[in-house]
């Protein structure tokens, strides 16, 4: 994070660099590691995340920051198991002209962190609660010189970016916003955008011994999802293409009744304007199934700054809808490669480079 705190005087917003190199020796006022671990041990799957912002509000407040809770609600049908709320913590009374971002909800399934020499293990250890740890102690190292800063933690990331929807009504007047995700300490040039769908497909029950007498359902998804598994996606030059994922798929009522409903989940990754695509999907399923489209965050070029490593991110992220908190740069420790998988991790050097390079 810090690697953009040095080059905050290209931004122009006041950061005397004159003593960086202080920057790099300067006694940690917090352990990022331990951190870290405290967040993982924290269950926050998406709509659970309400017990870490609570963490976390408490933390900050400890720490001589002036606290906010963000409240975002919840729906009857979205599984909320905890109160949620965003936390946006600075100085009292000022107005930031950088707030560091990131969120506070995980994918399932929830496993408890570990650490050997050289990384801490976990669910969310690099998506994104080392990120939140790094973000805090970078924020303290700029705030001790006088830079207008502040975090910002949001909830829902990983399913709608309700979070970030709330924030962005309640801006703070930044000039920049630098959002947190796995980008190995690159700064992002790019975010592919995201269309999630679903597919629905009706049909007619009947005893599987008399299949003429049904309808399945399950046979129309089939073959709707074999439709949209053949469609040619963009390709965008410089970023590459389009990228398409059938994550979930449900339906029927048992192995001897003919299926009278199925429906299928399907992400596709943005490079481009959504128009075309969303008219591809649409003719797959014609005839065999409905669709509607339930998130779109649109592809996003982003700004580079000289000196710094980049990368493109084939991801989604919250940048879309924080709109209003400033110009957006995105940078974090971690691999996305590990995120949402078993063997999830984050390199205890990246996740110190991100403080102190």
């Amino acid at each position: 994070m810090a690697r953009v705190s040095r080059r905050l005087a290209v931004l122009d917003i006041g950061f005397d660099c004159s003593d960086c190199s202080g920057m790099l020796t300067e006694t940690m006022t917090l352990d990022p590691v331990q951190l870290t671990r405290q967040l993982i041990d924290i269950e926050s799957t998406t709509y659970g995340e309400g017990v870490a912002g609570a963490f976390l509000a408490e933390f900050l407040a400890a720490r001589k920051f002036a606290v906010e809770k963000m409240h975002v609600a919840s729906r009857g049908q979205d599984g909320a198991t905890t109160d949620r709320f965003n936390v946006y913590a600075g100085i009292a009374g000022e107005r930031p002209d950088v707030v560091f971002s990131t969120h506070m909800d995980t994918v399932p399934p929830y496993f408890a962190s570990s650490e050997d020499d050289e990384a801490i293990y976990g669910r969310g250890a690099c998506d994104a609660k080392g990120i939140i740890a790094a973000q805090i102690a970078a924020v303290e190292r700029l705030q001790a010189r006088r830079v207008k800063a502040g975090v910002l933690f949001v909830g829902g990331e990983e399913r709608d970016s309700a979070g970030a929807k709330i924030a962005n009504l309640q801006p703070k007047g930044s000039r920049f916003l630098i959002n947190g995700e796995p980008t190995d300490n690159r700064l992002g040039l790019a975010s592919k955008g995201v269309l999630r769908a679903a597919v629905r497909a009706k049909g007619k029950m009947a005893h599987s011994a008399y299949p003429e007498l049904g309808d399945s359902a399950i046979h129309k998804l089939i073959q709707a999802l074999d439709n949209i598994l053949r469609i040619e996606l963009p390709v965008e030059p410089g970023i590459g293409p389009s990228t398409l994922n059938i994550g979930l798929i449900e339906g029927g009522r048992a192995p001897n009744v003919i299926a009278d409903q199925a429906v299928g989940q399907v992400m596709v990754r943005l490079v481009g304007s959504s128009e075309g695509t969303r008219k591809a999907l649409e003719k797959a399923v014609a005839g065999l199934a409905e669709i509607e489209f339930t998130l779109e965050l649109p592809f996003l070029r982003l700004k580079a700054i000289e000196g710094l490593k980049t990368m493109v991110a084939s991801f989604g992220t919250d940048i879309p809808e924080l709109s209003n908190w400033g110009e957006p740069l995105l940078l974090g420790p971690g691999s996305i490669h590990v995120a949402h998988t078993p063997d999830e991790k984050l390199s205890k050097r990246e996740l110190f480079e991100a403080i102190s390079t």
